[in-house]
């Protein structure tokens, strides 16, 4: 009997899947949320907004609306944005409308492992360039490979997950003054950092920047992103989108979202901007951890005791759920906390603090 598996791509069969332990914990640190979840005002707006709409009709073809406000947000144009099912669907669209056969992708590792995914399952070459050592961007090193490879795309995350680390907005100009491929930066926590690399779109055509609600936004379990590029980069992209691919409640949600963020979203930004400081000198006072600083809403914490053993005894015994990133390249000894309600912080802290005192290894 034929075995229809003999039918997938060689390069597929041997990749290993995206996914997340289905652990749960009280504490939930480990995928970069906004602790505090949408505002209410953001969720009564919602919901007012769609009394009476039906629901047996099918949202707008193309969200004119929501790309309009975007815009406005992000000072850019409206028909150079294209909104989606999450960032990851434009991350998938603009990889498939670039990677094929004999095509190249650039990306800078340890970094979010649907980059090299999605470009693999296209049949593109995936090239790496490591982070330096103190898991900041190699911009020496990935200029260099831009002129030796000429990659048909780069991927560049930024502030970067796992790590945090942000590129200098000089430092990108130089990458895409050098290359003749696309350089697709992805901002999914640009607003915990300050900064973004939107104003260079006027200047580059050949720059993409991809967009999430799923974090700052609060609106992850709606599943929105959007992409900032040139109207004629961001038509062909377009065409590798779904019909209908935001449904009608994201759609309106993500429009109040950007409507109210500077009055209900930035506070809550701030706040866990300032936790994740507060955060970051609490566990330099913790022997045996030393984290690195992050533009995010996360960040990576080298550990003397294996990671695994700290993920499942913070679970255990303290319900505080943690990301062992501990088999990224580069990051064999660290896991990732996301930043949380003081709350949520003072939990982590006190399940680190008996850990690393030498009271919760003994049983494992």
């Amino acid at each position: 009997m034929a075995n229809p598996l003999d039918k997938i791509k060689p390069q597929v069969r041997g990749l290993k899947a995206y996914t997340l332990r289905p652990d749960r914990g009280a504490v939930k640190l480990n995928q970069n949320e906004n602790p505090w979840g949408a505002p209410e005002a953001v969720r009564r707006e919602t919901l007012r907004r769609l009394e009476g709409r039906a629901w047996s009709r099918y949202p707008d073809f193309v969200p004119a609306s929501l790309h309009e406000r975007l815009a406005r947000f992000a000072g850019w144009r409206a028909d150079g944005v294209v909104a989606g099912n999450g960032s990851n669907e434009l991350i998938q669209a603009t990889l498939m409308v670039t990677v094929g056969e004999g095509k190249r992708v650039l990306i800078s590792e340890p970094t979010f492992a649907l980059y090299r995914q999605v470009a693999t399952v296209l049949g593109g070459e995936v090239l790496s360039i490591p982070l330096d050592h103190e898991l900041d961007f190699d911009v020496s090193a990935l200029r260099e490979a831009i002129e030796r490879e000429r990659p048909d795309v780069t991927i560049l995350c930024s502030p970067n997950n796992p790590t945090g680390c942000q590129i200098k907005e000089d430092a990108l100009e130089e990458l895409l003054n050098v290359t003749s491929g696309i350089v697709v930066i992805d901002e999914a926590y640009f607003e915990f950092s300050g900064r973004t690399v939107a104003p260079l779109l006027e200047r580059h055509a050949n720059l993409a920047v991809f967009r999430t609600f799923s974090k700052a936004m609060a609106l992850a379990g709606l599943r929105v992103g959007y992409l900032l590029a040139a109207p004629e980069l961001a038509r062909e992209v377009s065409k590798a989108v779904l019909p209908y691919n935001l449904n009608l409640f994201s759609q309106t949600a993500a429009e109040v979202a950007v409507e109210l963020y500077d009055a209900e979203l930035r506070p809550t930004v701030e706040r866990i901007v300032a936790e994740r400081e507060r955060l970051y000198k609490e566990l330099q006072n913790i022997e045996g951890l030393a984290p690195v600083r992050s533009h995010a809403n996360f960040m990576v914490v080298h550990s003397s005791i294996e990671p695994r053993r700290v993920y499942d005894e913070l679970l255990e015994r303290f319900g505080v759920l943690i990301r062992d990133v501990s088999g990224y390249p580069m990051l064999k000894n660290y896991f990732r906390v996301s930043v949380g309600t003081p709350e949520e912080n003072d939990r982590l802290l006190e399940g680190l603090r008996d850990i690393f005192d030498g009271k919760g290894t003994k049983n494992l």
